[in-house]
């Protein structure tokens, strides 16, 4: 087994922190009040921040600061301050999930460690390389992993890898998930989830919250992992108590060191659980089984008998440092005593000199259980060492002050360490202003809904499942045609490629990505790129950094206005969504299945919320994508949707005459019958 794997702990307070650390984490992660996934947390102010830094550091424990959500241009100088905060305390991670972000962080601290969220949703060795040629050290993979599939990309990769083993499980993969901000503009990707999928949300026969799940829990797992070579071993938990952070930590710790006990998974249990845990993903068992919801029992679990037997276990401080000790008492010279710990050096003496005994002088074990008394500190006897000259001997309370002072000079220099180097940037955003008319883009889900009306239609995107004999038949269409790749691809990296290698041969050179997995792959195999909403591209760096890898056309995030998205600069041709049913979840656990077979459903099934809403239910590639009850609507506005090259429409479930119908309205300006949204053009998301 791997010798030394890293527990990572979260921390949402003060108190969080020293659960963690004290509980024997070896790296903790933690917000500023800004600008990270966990928003409604207690999180860190600058003060706050500077303490708990200080604290992790003086334990040897490694800080991650999470910095892991999307940005808006107007936002860009005071992620700045943020990262110039960050790097005054000296914390040397940052955990990102936008790519203009981390453009930024690049250029201003390029000494911080960059690690790459899983709101990145990065899940094949295609995508892992082309973060570490972006400048990741480390990917935090989906929680829908499989064992196998984490260790292909381990042994496939030289990027350190991190995996969630403990805590809430989101329906959707992170990252590709717009419910909450669709449903009340509180957006998933900035940090401000409302959890909507918590709520009733029935399939035919399912469980009546089938967007629920239980939570992940691979304590009894973790030994196993270790084998598979990945580096860090995630807690998931920002918003829970410090007890639940102690009970993960003992957990997860006492699970690698072999010593795990069913007491401390019933309280990891009780403290906090949605009908238990599962490890499906991880097992590849996904279904029914791994739906739960809180219930009256997960909560009356948590008694004070339980939070108090869990918050014995960071109470006191717990020995984490080994230190060695250098005691000198020589005749004649004053008592010294050094005390070296992570590569520190501390050399104290007292005024003391040592007298000759008048009956029993001292000796090295006498001493060397005095110097060995550490408690209530982080620090415990490694070595020591003594040069003592016979026949002497030093009062007690002198042999105990030089330890205590010379443990708090070490705990200083172990604080102590050299800011990070921050050096001010003014980001360079290209400005270019479109006057054209907007053109259209088609995406189909089926070739059976191509309009037979393609006036001013540029590109149309037909699915990647598509046969060749059929390409051949649409390939004499008036349009440039390209071929989407897969939003959810995980363990189907080499089919999707062999894939694309066959659309290749069939005469198509344009790959819709909308992922970093598909442009990753796309890019590898020669495709010029167009990307899709779910790229998540928010601000003028991050589209500048598709720029860089080539693509040349990108469809801005769903989740901006109508006004930010018209101040992306870019060179590249840039649009929106202007219809479709936007997809607010990508799952690889089909709720529909809860109630019936895949042969039964036959790609026709939707879920119903508790305002008899239905949501259609669509699948491909070993994923599902949950698709919104009303589509986006633009062409009665078109003259509000300014500076943009192209407007797409995402065709899902319409048929044929629906989408000629629309397409139709848009030429005219005209709005369409039946409901509609606007999306998140006018009220932004939160």
């Amino acid at each position: 087994m791997k010798n030394k794997i890293e527990i990572l702990a979260p921390c949402g307070s003060l108190e969080s922190v020293k659960a963690a650390v004290r509980s024997g984490a070896d790296a903790v992660y933690m917000g500023t009040k800004n600008f990270n996934a966990r928003i409604k947390a207690e999180n860190f102010g600058e003060d706050d921040l500077s303490e708990a830094v200080d604290y992790c550091r003086s334990h040897g424990v490694r800080v991650n600061i999470t910095m892991n959500t999307l940005i808006s241009d107007g936002e860009i100088p005071s992620a700045l301050e943020t990262i110039e905060h960050v790097c005054q305390k000296g914390a040397g991670v940052l955990i990102l999930q936008d790519l203009g972000l981390a453009q930024l962080v690049k250029k201003a601290a390029p000494e911080i460690e960059m690690h790459a969220s899983t709101q990145m949703s990065v899940q094949t060795v295609s995508g892992v390389k082309l973060l570490e040629k972006l400048g990741y050290k480390r990917v935090v993979l989906p929680r829908e992993m499989t064992k196998a599939e984490i260790e292909n990309i381990k042994k496939n990769t030289d990027s350190e890898i991190e995996v969630f083993v403990h805590g809430a499980l989101c329906m959707c993969v992170s990252g590709q998930c717009y419910m909450s901000s669709m449903f009340g503009s509180r957006s998933g990707n900035r940090g401000l989830c409302a959890q909507p999928c918590r709520l009733p949300f029935a399939a035919e026969n399912g469980t009546g919250f089938d967007l629920s799940l239980k939570d992940l829990s691979l304590a009894h797992k973790v030994r196993e992992l270790c084998e598979t070579g990945v580096d860090s071993l995630k807690i998931e938990g920002r918003m829970k108590r410090p007890e639940y952070v102690a009970a993960a930590v003992t957990a997860i710790k006492k699970s690698l060191d072999n010593e795990a006990t069913a007491d401390i998974n019933d309280k990891l249990r009780a403290v906090f659980s949605r009908s238990g845990f599962t490890d499906g993903y991880y097992e590849n068992k996904r279904g029914r089984e791994m739906f739960g919801t809180r219930q009256k029992e997960d909560v009356t679990a948590a008694t004070s008998k339980v939070l108090n037997e869990l918050s014995r276990l960071y109470e006191k401080e717990t020995p984490l440092i080994p230190v060695r000790f250098y005691l000198t008492v020589i005749e004649n010279e004053n008592v010294s005593l050094s005390v070296s710990a992570m590569g520190k050096t501390v050399f104290v003496s007292d005024d003391y000199i040592p007298e000759r005994a008048l009956n029993k002088p001292m000796t090295k074990e006498g001493l060397e259980g005095r110097i060995a008394k550490c408690g209530g500190t982080q620090f415990y006897p490694e070595e020591i060492e003594i040069d003592l000259d016979d026949g002497l001997i030093v009062p007690a309370s002198v042999i105990n002050n030089l330890r205590r002072t010379a443990l708090e000079q070490l705990e200083k220099q172990l604080i102590s360490v050299k800011p990070i180097t921050f050096t001010p940037v003014e980001p360079k955003i290209t400005d270019v202003k479109r006057f054209s008319p907007l053109k259209y883009r088609v995406r189909v889900a089926s070739l059976n809904q191509i309009p037979k009306n393609l006036t001013n239609v540029e590109n149309l995107y037909i699915p990647l499942n598509t046969e060749e004999n059929l390409v051949e038949k649409v390939k004499n269409l008036p349009v440039s045609l390209g071929i989407e790749v897969p939003r959810g691809i995980f363990g189907n990296e080499k089919a999707v490629e062999n894939r694309l290698l066959k659309m290749k041969e069939c005469g198509i050179s344009i790959a819709y990505c909308s992922t970093i997995d598909a442009v990753a792959i796309a890019k590898k195999l020669g495709f010029e790129i167009h990307t899709g909403f779910s790229m998540n591209i928010f601000n003028s760096l991050s589209a500048g950094v598709l720029e860089s890898l080539g693509v040349k056309e990108i469809t801005l995030s769903p989740e901006l206005t109508l006004k930010q998205a018209a101040a992306i600069g870019t060179s590249a041709k840039k649009g929106l969504i202007g219809y479709g049913r936007l997809p607010l979840m990508l799952t690889r656990n089909c709720p529909i299945r809860n109630g019936k077979t895949c042969d039964e459903c036959k790609s026709n099934s939707f879920l119903t919320d508790r305002m008899n809403k239905k949501f259609p239910v669509v699948c491909s590639w070993g994923c599902s994508e949950i698709l919104n009850s009303q589509p986006i609507y633009m062409g009665d506005r078109l003259n509000e949707i300014e500076n943009m090259d192209f407007i797409t429409f995402y065709f899902t479930k319409e048929k044929q005459e629906l989408c000629d119908a629309v397409l139709d309205a848009y030429r005219k300006g005209k709005g369409v019958k039946g409901d509609f949204t606007r999306g998140l053009y006018y009220r932004g998301a939160l």
